[in-house]
């Protein structure tokens, strides 16, 4: 066990010093910025740092300050020091990579106020002098020895940041045209305007014209020279807005406030829905703050207990999503409880067929494995561990559930305890269904309007 152990004013000498070396890293910069508030662009900026004086990013200058507090609070003189004052002069920047010496030295003491002055430094590995400066403290009397603290460990993670990056990329694309179904909230209406605003969407809102622009005027939203098709109810809206595809005056449908069932119901109607060859599924998207890239979860909320053979239109329909969002061979991992086959468990089968389905060609376009547990499909440590060789394992793109409650829970426990962004999307239709939950935020809604751009674009210039 490593120990704190002060110096008391008795035992300190002139010339007595202390000293820690820190190498600065991106993070320093960044848990100094969120623990000041100070977003100075010259320290989070990069593309602002480049015009600035020093050509790079630099680090906020009482950084440098926060570590010679950390020597004189943990080393000299220690525990039980008051601090009284500090004088510092900060003669050049300190840049990423940078290695700095952090250095006080005793200068004078003075006996009647156990009052200590110490030159405090701070040096470059160029041994140039970053900061300098003086403090004056009152030691502590009495001996203290403790154990040193253990710190949290520290993850940042920028909200939504696999969704703006996905935004980004939608700049050269032109808007689609979106059958919005009951917008009757004022979450359902921001949802469909923030979308329209970026350029994603030109929305056409279907639902009760009265309660539309009552919603409207409360949120003190302009719904000049957007298209209203009155509805009387949430189920006429549903069957206007499905009619709108057939037609070919709507690329997509975005559902508002309503219920699921509702807008499904009308979605899959035999003789007047959207119906193909192919079964609906929906698709999770999600921006996991402690996963290294954005993570795809199927079918968490269309089909209950699928089959084989919908199992293997959930995984194609996942699949042809992320083509479509530029990823040309998504790792797949069927998930189960386990990673061996077992004739017990029927999710291990299926995987194992769905493998073999996709040497087959009857998947295509993506490189898939299972049965994957949900440890091994996500992490490189775990799959290691039980020696699993694999292109997927602790890379995946997407998790294929291997029922619609294993992956609701997946989906809700990543929301909900590792901080996760969600979107939705159900495709599988003639045209991609924004599926939103009540739930989600305008971020949320704004990506799944995202995925549903980039998807129908992606069909039409191939299709061209």
């Amino acid at each position: 066990m490593e120990y704190i152990e002060n110096k008391t004013f008795s035992e300190i000498q002139i010339g007595d010093t202390a000293q820690l070396v820190r190498v600065l890293k991106q993070q320093d910069i960044e848990l100094f910025a969120v623990m000041s508030g100070d977003v100075n662009p010259a320290h989070v900026d990069p593309e602002y740092a480049k015009t600035d004086m020093f050509h790079k990013v630099i680090v906020h200058g009482m950084w440098g300050g926060a570590l010679i507090s950390a020597v004189i609070g943990t080393q000299l003189p220690g525990p039980g020091t008051i601090y009284l004052n500090q004088s510092l002069s900060f003669r050049r920047p300190v840049g990423l990579g940078d290695k700095v010496l952090v250095r006080v030295t005793v200068k004078e003491k003075f006996e009647d106020k156990r009052e200590v002055l110490l030159y405090c430094e701070c040096i470059n590995q160029d041994g140039e002098v970053v900061i300098k400066g003086d403090a004056s403290v009152i030691a502590p009397s009495e001996k203290v020895k403790r154990p040193r603290v253990m710190l949290p460990e520290v993850h940042l993670h920028e909200q939504g940041a696999h969704y703006k990056r996905l935004l980004a990329s939608t700049q050269d694309i032109p808007p689609i045209r979106v059958a919005v179904v009951h917008p009757c909230d004022e979450l359902s209406l921001m949802g469909a305007l923030e979308a329209k605003r970026h350029g994603v969407i030109e929305p056409i809102l279907v639902g009760p014209k009265a309660k539309i622009m009552a919603v409207a005027e409360k949120a003190a939203c302009n719904l000049d020279g957007i298209t209203i098709i009155d509805a009387q109810h949430s189920h006429a809206a549903a069957a206007i807005a499905v009619e709108q595809v057939r037609a070919n005056h709507a690329d997509a449908i975005m559902k508002g406030k309503l219920h699921t069932d509702e807008l499904m119901e009308a979605v899959v109607n035999k003789t007047k829905g959207l119906r193909t060859e192919r079964r609906m599924s929906h698709v999770f998207a999600l921006d996991v703050p402690t996963y290294h890239k954005p993570l795809f979860i199927s079918d968490a909320a269309i089909n209950i207990a699928p089959d084989l053979n919908t199992k293997r239109d959930i995984v194609q329909n996942a699949i042809e999503l992320l083509h479509a969002l530029g990823i040309e061979a998504p790792k797949v991992a069927i998930l189960s409880a386990v990673e061996t086959v077992n004739p017990k468990m029927q999710s291990t089968m299926d995987a194992a067929s769905l493998c073999k389905m996709a040497d087959r060609k009857q998947i295509t376009g993506g490189i898939i494995d299972g049965p994957l547990a949900f440890d091994n499909a996500i992490s490189k440590a775990a799959a290691t561990s039980k020696d699993l060789t694999s292109e997927v394992a602790g890379d995946a793109d997407i998790l294929i559930a291997p029922d619609l409650e294993a992956g609701n829970m997946i989906a809700k426990q990543l929301i909900y305890l590792a901080g996760a962004e969600s979107a939705g999307i159900v495709l599988g239709a003639s045209v991609p269904i924004i599926l939103t939950s009540r739930a989600d935020g305008t971020l949320s809604r704004l990506a799944s309007c995202v995925l549903a751009q980039r998807f129908v674009n992606f069909y039409k210039k191939s299709s061209a």
